[in-house]
């Protein structure tokens, strides 16, 4: 935890030449559109559904900096990494218990590599455009494991994660021998488990636009991680360390904001704070310089992505994705399911913005180092905070949805909604299946865009 007492964004896709173009042609075919069955729909490519050709220049200034890439560069990730998630996603329905990880590789995350424990599957797997590594050990068994090393772990053990690339699972330790003594007292197979020595430990990192600082009224600063609407009150979300229910906020000005709402810690670390009249949730995060860097959406993307971070300590900073799931023992108490990256913090930080492209991915928790010496932080995913309050993130670029007396198809999906990759909803009187964790917005409906839902 990170609480004190990545410049971002492009401007134009570059969609010919990508090196995983291949991957956009199992995008799912288009069903007919249920207002007129012989017009079809408007179709996008994952990486138009995601807005990868629409971040701020800078996102890119942040990606050239942090990660060494060209404006080009940097645009043609953005939008490898978007058709790479989509495939994945749809590869990890198909393979079932057999599905090991996927993960994204180069410079320009040209290559998608998907695990797999059953050889039949290299095939299908290689028709996509994705490298196929058979591996011992499925993902779920990986994380089963990990559930059962959580519940016991203390702060000598205080990181445990997936390593989808390595098909093991990492405990890391500030003490030596306690990695094993942990696996010995769950009944962990050993041969799950790899011990990695670290001597930093993580901590929180204490101390309406996403990336803003904002003052606790108990003392300490946090950072604003996004915008968010509950009905009609104004608000944001930001991490549960910060403060608890009935906390008071001021804004980065010290003019009285509002109150913490709820908040979760440990466990996960969630809150949201519901804002006064005088603030307005805005669909952007600060970016450098105080650029506004637009928000489109909450689609959570592949180990190996690009990732920046505003917060309002060390304003933009970017790295990449290392593991999702992880679970952390803080001083304070473990906490579960959040993401692992390569991009620093520091006390002040906590609360703030991930996003990658333009897509939310959730909000700072905690980590270890500085901005200085470099270091490693983890962020609680936006998503399931989303679901938890109920809560609205605030967008940009809403499609209008439906003409005038053209009333919008009956079915079970809803905007506002928060999907889990798995989920069935129907529309337009046929069946779909979530591919990629998202909330659901106006033009995101699942004929329009297969990189999110799969026809059945």
């Amino acid at each position: 935890m990170l609480r004190r007492h990545a410049r971002a964004a492009c401007t134009a896709l570059v969609a010919a030449g990508m090196a995983l173009a291949g991957l956009q042609a199992g995008s799912a075919a288009a069903a007919p559109d249920a207002r007129d069955p012989h017009r079809a729909p408007t179709v996008r490519t994952a990486a138009q559904a995601l807005g990868a050709g629409s971040a701020r220049p800078e996102l890119l200034d942040a990606m050239r900096r942090d990660l060494g890439l060209t404006h080009s560069q940097a645009l043609t990730r953005l939008a490898n990494e978007a058709e790479a998630g989509a495939t994945a996603a749809r590869l990890r329905l198909g393979l079932g218990g057999a599905f090991a990880g996927a993960w994204v590789d180069g410079a320009e995350a040209g290559t998608l590599t998907v695990a797999t424990t059953r050889a039949a599957d290299t095939t299908a797997i290689r028709a996509t455009g994705a490298r196929a590594r058979l591996v011992t050990h499925s993902l779920t068994a990986l994380e089963r494991a990990k559930q059962r090393l959580d519940r016991s772990a203390g702060t000598d053990a205080p990181v445990r994660y997936v390593d989808v690339r390595a098909n093991v699972l990492v405990v890391e330790e500030t003490r030596a021998g306690a990695g094993a003594r942990l696996v010995e007292a769950t009944g962990v197979p050993r041969e799950l488990v790899r011990v990695v020595r670290t001597g930093q430990a993580p901590r929180p990192l204490y101390d309406i636009r996403g990336g803003d600082a904002y003052y606790m009224g108990g003392g300490g600063r946090c950072s604003v991680g996004f915008a968010v609407t509950r009905g009609t009150t104004q608000g944001f979300a930001t991490a549960g360390h910060c403060g608890r229910a009935g906390t008071t906020t001021s804004g980065f000005n010290q003019v009285a904001q509002g109150s913490f709402q709820g908040s979760v810690f440990p466990g996960n670390d969630m809150a949201w704070v519901a804002a006064n009249t005088n603030w307005t949730s805005t669909p952007y995060v600060k970016g450098s310089g105080g650029a506004n860097v637009q928000v489109t959406g909450s689609v959570l993307q592949p180990v190996g992505s690009s990732v920046c971070r505003s917060g309002s300590t060390t304003g933009w900073h970017c790295g990449t994705v290392q593991q999702h799931n992880t679970s952390v023992t803080y001083p304070e108490g473990t906490i579960s399911g959040v993401t692992r990256t390569t991009v620093c913090a520091e006390p002040g930080d906590s609360g703030g913005s991930y996003i990658s492209g333009s897509q939310a991915q959730g909000v700072t928790s905690g980590g270890s180092g500085n901005c200085s010496s470099g270091g490693t932080t983890f962020f609680q995913p936006l998503n399931p905070l989303l679901q938890n309050y109920g809560l609205t993130l605030k967008t940009t670029g809403t499609d209008p949805g439906p003409g005038p007396g053209e009333p919008e198809p009956g079915g079970t999906w809803a905007a506002g909604k928060v999907y889990a990759a798995g989920d069935v909803v129907t529309y337009g009187g046929a069946s779909y299946r979530c591919l990629q964790g998202h909330q659901a917005q106006a033009g995101w409906q699942p004929p329009n865009v297969p990189a999110l839902w799969q026809r059945l």
